[in-house]
């Protein structure tokens, strides 16, 4: 047992630390702290609530209630602010401010006064930066979630963001629903407080950080408005105050082995692609690499179990009901590494062997009755991807899974929005979609790579095309995509090789992408290449000049600790 160091940890310098204990006290107590709690643990609550943040609304309720496991456990709880990623209120894209994000965490747990913290986040890049920067920091951390919406409905039928929104947006551009049906059905798609209804980014991430065991058993799937949602978040508190008397660090959390649950996790769920590059980024702060060979031998390995939107049918609600995380890991045991130690102090052998009341298998299959017998993501690697892409297979059309095709290419969003939808696009059903320049130097890597079928193959009844970029989709999105190609266009990749008419090949089979147009030609292509021209000043040029490319998880170069290769 280590003795906490409350408000006199990482005392400011004034070249006189008895002094700097002194002043520190005394500002504290003009904040009305009584002497007594001024001497108790300190436990820092990391919040993110934002006006341009629907996803964190109940923020303050969480805050509270953290706040009160942390003083019934004899702590003194400090809720300090971040910066907050709002998914659908960020230009061009919340994936460019992670790192940023993840930079603020990290730096105000090591700064302040802290001996034990609790992250409070949700939206989708909230919590992978979260984790990043508690990761680095290294500090006892635990994370908290704010937890999934509840379903609208609409004509009978339940409704959740943001699969229901693209399947309807989809029926807009095809003509099958008109303008004022879908300006009612706006309204029906979000209708609460919490992340998107289905196994999107948001809520694949809190799943894994309950694999991980950088989150309480039960907690990640718990709805937003539930009342167990604030239980967990005072329970959250008290176990931070344990981890300030007995700490356990992220860095004996993360390990290769926890990451390696973590990723089957992944694959169980039918999970977002998204949260390859997080979990990438995770590790790495960490000095663990995922190779792209062992992700597929995972995926290989380990079945689909959750019948969740995208890739199925149910809602996080359903997922919650009938058993969570809890129930999924008893299925997935046999694959799992079971030493691995949560922030509770407990095994996920020790963790496993406690009952279970029920569990719904419509909802969380059994291992030998799966919704699909293979994991639902896969790297692919080709002359189109020499580092590797990813791809959703639990969310594409199999009659497309072994296809070549005729490519339509894009140079870049603003072609892409130009001339998707122009009447005289050559363009048939049977061609490969090809966006350029959508990676994480090109355009800091937006949900762009769901490009839409055009509207005229739309119209005709297309419901799916095989469609390529250096991209990323929505965790919410599904169809035959593939994504991450690394190296991205704007670095020279044969991505911004492709031209069209050029014949593409994509076998799920072989886990191969491959351009089909002679080396001699590619080369001489991408020696005429010209990157798009850079922003220059602020973020935006540190971004840029530092940002890792996908497989390595899109993480800044310098914020990378020391590689270790996983079994």
């Amino acid at each position: 047992m280590s003795q906490p160091l409350g408000l006199y940890g990482g005392l400011t310098n004034y070249g006189d630390r008895d002094f700097a204990r002194y002043l520190r006290r005394s500002f504290a107590r003009s904040m009305g702290i009584s002497n007594e709690l001024l001497t108790r643990p300190v436990v820092g609550i990391a919040i993110s609530p934002s006006g341009f943040n629907n996803c964190h609304r109940s923020m303050p309720e969480l805050t509270e209630a953290v706040s009160r496991g942390v003083l019934a456990a004899g702590g003194l709880p400090r809720p300090f602010p971040t910066i907050s990623l709002g998914e659908v209120f960020l230009s061009p894209t919340s994936m460019m401010f992670r790192n940023l994000m993840s930079m603020d965490v990290e730096e105000m747990i090591r700064a302040q006064p802290m001996d034990a913290v609790v992250l409070i986040g949700g939206c989708d890049k909230t919590v992978p930066a979260q984790l990043m920067g508690a990761a680095a920091a290294d500090k006892p951390a635990i994370q908290v979630v704010t937890g999934p919406m509840m379903t609208g409905r609409y004509h009978g039928e339940r409704l959740g963001a943001c699969t229901d929104c693209r399947r309807f947006w989809a029926k807009y551009r095809a003509g099958e629903i008109g303008t004022e049906e879908i300006s009612e059905i706006e309204g029906r798609l979000s209708v609460g407080a919490g992340t998107c209804a289905v196994m999107g980014t948001a809520s694949t991430m809190a799943c894994i950080a309950e694999a991980l065991g950088m989150s309480l058993p039960g907690t990640a799937a718990i709805p937003a408005v539930h009342s167990a949602r604030l239980v967990a978040a005072e329970e959250s508190g008290k176990t931070a105050v344990h981890l300030a008397q007995h700490p356990i660090t992220p860095s004996q959390v993360i390990t290769s082995q926890s990451v390696e649950n973590a990723f089957r996790v992944l694959m169980a769920l039918g999970g977002s692609t998204n949260a390859v590059i997080h979990l990438t980024a995770i590790a790495g702060r960490l000095g663990i690499r995922i190779s792209m060979a062992r992700l597929n031998e995972l995926s290989d390995e380990t079945p689909v179990l959750v019948d969740l939107k995208p890739v199925g049918e149910g809602y996080m609600e359903d997922f919650y009901s009938a058993g969570g995380v809890d129930a999924l890991l008893r299925e997935l045991r046999p694959l799992l590494h079971l030493g691995c130690i949560g922030i509770d102090g407990v095994t996920l052998g020790e963790r496993l062997t406690a009952p279970l009341d029920w569990v719904d298998h419509n909802v969380i299959r059994s291992f030998d009755q799966p919704v699909s017998a293979t994991g639902g993501l896969i790297a692919l690697t080709g002359s189109l991807a020499p580092e590797g892409a990813i791809f959703k297979r639990a969310a594409a059309t199999p009659a497309l899974f072994e296809l070549e095709g005729r490519a339509v290419v894009f140079d870049g969003l603003d072609d892409l929005a130009r001339r998707i939808d122009d009447p005289e696009l050559d363009v048939e059903p049977n061609d490969i979609l090809v966006l350029q320049n959508a990676g994480p130097i090109g355009a800091a890597m937006p949900e762009a790579g769901y490009l839409p079928i055009p509207s005229k193959l739309a119209r005709a009844g297309v419901k799916d095309m095989v469609r390529i970029s250096d991209a990323r989709m929505s965790g919410t999105a599904y169809g035959t995509i593939v994504l991450h190609v690394a190296p991205e266009a704007a670095m020279g990749g044969p991505l911004a090789a492709v031209r069209n008419g050029d014949r593409i090949r994509l076998s799920v089979d072989n886990k191969r992408i491959d351009l089909l147009v002679d080396e001699r030609e590619i080369k001489r292509r991408l020696d005429a290449h010209k990157p798009p021209a850079a922003r220059a000043r602020g973020y935006a040029a540190l971004y840029r000049r530092c940002v890792l490319q996908a497989p390595e998880g899109c993480d800044f170069d310098f914020l990378v600790g020391g590689k270790t290769d996983m079994a």
